[in-house]
């Protein structure tokens, strides 16, 4: 491409164009400029990070940190601190940086693991070996536990003892874990079993029970003895009864801030007493209805005569019995027995009731909410508390919302007071009341709007900038166009009055000369417009060049 020819026809036609074309053109390019500015402004001040920069380490401890930043200060090398623990340096040299930086052994307290083994070191003896694979264990394990996102930092230092040929000798292996939690988090019972076994599985030889677990505090983790299970469990409900209460003050800030004008306009305080005692009861109940379990019965029956017995004197006749042949039908023995024996059983009911483990006792609440505020001719505002109908209504609902019960004690307390305002000054000035009213409707759709003002700033610049430019451009191409019609026409007039001229001259010539002769029109108008192209040409060349380019362009599209 032939850059000078091109900047020439740029130069030709700005040159061409009028002042308020050429007004509309710079400001459309000082318009795109400024537009295009601000996109980058406000893209470097939204990411808060210098351009050309990128992060050298992050996660950094404040003595990692100030030794890296002696060692960049000592090669003079420029950097920046965006966020604690985070340094960045300039983005072409951040490798080579990055790798001078490890040089020096820093950052010190990062932990290693198994890269350890990823240089041969020959000549390394068996004992460097072995407390190279110690310390790669170590490292690996407290990679492992500071993943939990309870832990902050782990340190783990186990203590493998010399092997023994004696079995009664050996003893066993011992691992102890320091861990860093993280501000208001907790370990679980479970979580903190779990890491034993995590620590034990990875050493051989090494149990569950020879773990021992320390927090920053030196507190120990994860003993059976009564205090330690005491602490755990004092942790483990005060952090419930903390998300209780705040999930509690939640409810009742989301349900009132609608009602008052937003959540800066309410605060609300809940207490919670919750009872984890533990009880276990065993209840027996007899039911009043017996049921007949069993029922015996026992039937006798005799009957038949009694014989006849001899009585009288002693002698022959008592002696032999009864005489045959004398006739006594009376009946001397009949018996009868019936026994009924009926067992009723008693229906029992054993229940086995185990209450809750956190049951709630009573529920406290305090709400405070922002009153009405009354603005007089003067501008001065005046704080008017809400009133007793107002104030029972959100009670109501706070109660509604905490699940209220007189029976357990609850009580919910409601006052109205004027907030203290921090810019009260500015929000009484009427641009501070705008931006006030802009950021409380505006602020929620804040990143919406940022995309649409800027599709209607390149709409608006389209419509008022661009399709104007575009219709001046037409107008431009027309205004070129007739002047070159009126110089041809100027130029035919020209020539018709030069033609008549000449032919009114030669006539009189050959008359003065007493030549007579018809005058050959063709000739002369002829001779006449060779001579006016001629001296065109000598005046104009630029210009007879451009007409003849013109109709050779022509010529050849309507062929």
């Amino acid at each position: 491409m032939n850059f000078e020819a091109l900047f020439k026809q740029i130069i030709e036609f700005f040159n061409k164009l009028n002042k308020k074309q050429r007004y509309v053109i710079i400001g459309s390019i000082v318009t795109v400029i400024a537009i295009i500015s601000f996109l980058v402004v406000f893209n470097t001040a939204s990411s808060n990070k210098k351009p050309g920069y990128a992060i050298l380490f992050d996660n950094l401890k404040p003595q990692d940190a100030a030794l890296i930043v002696q060692y960049l200060d000592k090669k003079q090398i420029p950097y920046i601190i965006p966020e604690e623990g985070v340094i960045e340096v300039p983005k072409e040299i951040v490798e080579k940086v990055r790798l001078d930086v490890a040089a020096q052994g820093l950052p010190k307290s990062s932990k290693v693991g198994f890269e350890l083994f990823d240089k041969n070191s020959f000549g390394a003896t068996d004992f460097e070996q072995r407390v190279k694979y110690l310390r790669a264990i170590e490292g690996e394990l407290a990679k492992t536990i500071e993943s939990i996102s309870a832990v902050e930092e782990a340190k783990v230092n186990i203590a493998i003892p010399k092997e023994s040929v004696f079995v009664e000798k050996e003893v066993p292996p011992t691992a102890s874990v320091l861990i860093k939690l993280r501000p208001n988090m907790i370990l679980t019972p479970k979580q903190i079993q779990g890491i034993k076994w995590l620590v034990a599985a990875a050493v051989p030889k090494l149990k569950p029970e020879n773990v021992k677990i320390v927090d920053q505090y030196g507190n120990p983790l994860g003993e059976n003895d009564e205090l330690t299970r005491n602490n755990e469990l004092l942790k483990t409900q005060l952090l419930y009864k903390k998300r209780i209460e705040k999930a509690l003050e939640d409810k009742i800030v989301s349900i009132l801030a609608p009602i008052v004008g937003g959540k800066d306009k309410v605060v609300a305080k809940v207490s919670v007493d919750i009872d984890f005692s533990q009880v276990k009861s065993k209840a027996t109940i007899y039911s009043p209805d017996n049921v007949v379990r069993s029922e015996q019965t026992l039937e006798e029956s005799r009957i038949g005569t009694k014989p006849k017995e001899v009585g009288g004197v002693p002698g022959v006749v008592s002696n032999i019995g009864p005489v045959q042949g004398l006739k006594n039908n009376q009946v001397v023995d009949k018996y009868n027995k019936s026994e009924t024996t009926t067992n009723y059983e008693i229906s029992t009911t054993v229940k086995n009731i185990k209450e809750d483990f956190a049951k709630i006792k009573r529920i406290t609440a305090a709400v405070v909410v922002d009153g009405h505020y009354k603005v007089d001719k003067d501008g001065k505002k005046t704080f008017v508390p809400l009133s007793e109908v107002e104030i029972a209504n959100i009670q109501n609902l706070v109660k509604n919302a905490i699940g209220f019960d007189p029976k357990r004690g609850d009580s919910v307390t409601v006052s109205s007071f004027e907030f203290a305002q921090t810019t009260k000054a500015a929000a009484t000035t009427p641009v501070g009341k705008i931006m006030g009213m802009i950021e409380m409707y505006l602020g929620p759709v804040a990143p919406v709007l940022k995309y649409l003002f800027l599709a209607l700033v390149l709409f608006v610049f389209y419509k008022k900038v661009i399709t104007p430019f575009t219709q001046k451009m037409l107008e431009v191409k027309i205004e070129e166009e007739e002047p070159a019609k009126k110089e041809i026409e100027i130029e035919e007039e020209e020539l018709g009055t030069t033609y008549d001229k000449i032919k009114e001259l030669k006539e009189k010539v050959e008359q003065q000369l007493g030549i007579s002769g018809e005058i050959n029109e063709e000739e002369l108008k002829y001779e006449v417009l060779l001579e006016r192209v001629t001296k065109m040409v000598e005046d104009n060349p630029e210009q007879v060049a451009k007409v003849l380019e013109n109709l050779i362009k022509e010529e050849h599209t309507e062929i």
